[in-house]
């Protein structure tokens, strides 16, 4: 009830939420209580961050590149309401997500889960001198290993209920001839990524390896393709016209079975989780990884979402693995990132990635929705339309007026440029200098 009553609240602060200045959006925020007084005023002030911080990240330092930071409004996962933030320069993305999250509020109900809960670690053994005996110790001190690392270097991790669950053995054939070994470390990272953690336990584990096995440990690095830790996220929206439900699944099928079109589909899905991820300041170069690999597995290149219609209900599905963390690293230092975090109410990396996989499936439906319908154009470029403004050089005073003449345009042709918003203003330009010279 208490669930059902803030989201009556959020629909109601959310309602009209585009067409509000930025002042008013953030009183909502702060209504809504997705931001507190002191985040408004940090935003306020242009959200400075002094380069010291940058210094602690990376090396040779000599700024930063700002991004715009919005938020996705209407967005209902698992029966609780969000404001969802977004860190991202592409024209469509938040109005797209926003509009079609309203849809699916209005009309569905949108669930997600985690399958697992492990990150995955490798050791590598380049060239494997005996099989049989790698094969026989692995198995004899599999379980040995495990209490070793969970007393030493995972102990932080037990301590929290995670640790190393199990190790398994990969044999890989080379094009030599000999065989390559592969141990594979599954580790609980509970709510961090795992990068570090998994490294370092692969590096304490590759001595004891090697003096068990005779064999010589060539690399120890954790795998951004984590198929033992995968999210998944359900969309089920009613009251689809036939016509419009039957389109987006064909368009899915396309995605299913061609590679060309696949990689589209991935990447506007990834517009939705992209921008969660550079908010939050997690690694999304991690995490696209993971998921084009995750894509391939079946050794064709696949789209990560599913749409079915079976008549009366469009039903989609996502599954790729998405590994993040809200302890550790940028998350807790960049004073941005730990605002999203507080906004979206996190309480888990699952939790996180739960959100990310919802978001993205919302933002695959709206872009399928206009790609069977009016055309990804007419959608796209009525939002870019205002870049293009800026681009020709328009004042304050011309921008409402070029961009009237500018949609007219698109309208009429269903395609529009630079060129056109420059040629736009300078006759804007020349028909002002005409009436001021008739006037005298």
């Amino acid at each position: 009830m208490a669930d059902q009553r803030v989201e009556n609240e959020m629909k109601e602060l959310f309602s009209g939420f585009s067409k509000l200045d930025r002042k008013d959006r953030l009183h909502r925020l702060v209504k809504m209580g997705a931001l507190t007084a002191k985040d408004v005023e940090f935003l306020n002030q242009g959200s400075p961050l002094s380069t010291d911080l940058a210094e602690k990240f990376i090396e040779n330092v000599i700024g930063y590149y700002q991004m715009p930071l919005g938020v996705v409004a209407n967005m209902v996962i698992d029966g609780r309401a969000y404001a969802i933030p977004m860190s991202v320069e592409e024209t469509s993305i938040v109005a797209a997500a926003s509009k079609t999250a309203k849809w699916i509020r209005e009309r569905g109900t949108l669930t997600t889960e985690v399958v697992g809960n492990t990150v995955i670690g490798q050791i590598q053994i380049a060239k494997v001198k005996n099989w049989d005996l790698l094969e026989s110790v692995f198995e004899f001190r599999k379980k040995e290993w495990i209490d070793l690392v969970n007393s030493d270097v995972a102990k932080g991790l037990v301590a929290r209920g995670g640790g190393v669950q199990s190790l398994s053995l990969r044999q890989l054939d080379r094009p030599d001839g000999e065989l390559m070994g592969v141990l594979h470390v599954y580790v609980d990272a509970c709510d961090a990524m795992g990068a570090n953690v998994v490294n370092q336990i692969c590096e304490f584990l590759k001595p004891e390896i090697e003096v068990a096995t005779g064999e010589e440990v060539t690399m120890c690095i954790l795998s951004n393709l984590v198929d033992s830790k995968v999210t998944k996220a359900k969309l089920v929206i009613r009251d689809v016209d036939p016509e419009m439900g039957e389109k987006i699944a064909e368009g899915s099928l396309f995605a299913q079975l061609d590679p060309y079109r696949a990689t589209t589909n991935n990447k506007g899905v990834l517009n939705g989780i992209d921008p969660i991820l550079l908010a939050t300041g997690n690694d999304w170069r991690a995490v696209e990884a993971g998921v084009h690999a995750y894509a391939a597995r079946d050794g064709q290149y696949r789209s990560i979402t599913r749409w079915t219609w079976n008549g009366t209900e469009l039903v989609g599905e996502f599954e790729a693995p998405i590994c993040v963390g809200i302890v550790g690293g940028v998350t807790r230092l960049h004073p941005t990132a730990k605002m999203a975090l507080r906004m979206l109410g996190v309480e888990s990396a699952n939790h996180l990635s739960r959100i990310c996989a919802a978001v993205g499936l919302v933002q695959n439906l709206g872009a399928l929705k206009a790609l069977t319908s009016v055309g990804i154009i007419e959608g796209h470029m009525k939002l870019h339309i205002s870049n293009l403004t800026m681009g020709a050089g328009a004042t304050e005073a011309e921008t409402p007026i070029l961009q009237k003449r500018l949609e007219e345009i698109l309208r009429l042709t269903r395609r529009i440029s630079l060129n056109n918003a420059i040629d736009v203003l300078k006759e804007m330009r020349q028909s002002n200098v005409h009436n001021l010279a008739s006037h005298k």
